[in-house]
């Protein structure tokens, strides 16, 4: 298991709730939690989904974007998928 202190404080800036989970937050919500939460700041920005697990769950209606690099971005929002991505490493989350 992982030491609390490796997991970064995830700031989920430009969600809805935008509020900024613990490490120990983000460790209790796993590896699916943290996939959706990462997927929905890039299916608000206008991301076209490719794989048919992110359509299932998000659906592809209204999307701009097919490359994820396209995707306009708040600053607050790359830190917050940067943090997400950091935290998914360290549970050992599969993409």
């Amino acid at each position: 298991m992982a030491h609390r202190s490796m997991l970064p404080t995830l700031a989920l800036a430009g969600l809805a709730c935008a509020a900024a989970l613990s490490p120990v937050q983000a460790f209790a919500q796993g590896c699916e939690e943290l996939w959706y939460q990462r997927n929905r700041i890039f299916k608000e920005a206008g991301y076209c989904f490719r794989t048919p697990r992110g359509i299932r769950a998000f659906g592809n209606a209204g999307c701009l974007y097919d490359d994820e690099r396209q995707v306009p971005l708040s600053a607050g929002q790359r830190e917050a998928v940067t943090a997400i991505r950091r935290t998914e490493s360290v549970l050992g989350c599969t993409p």
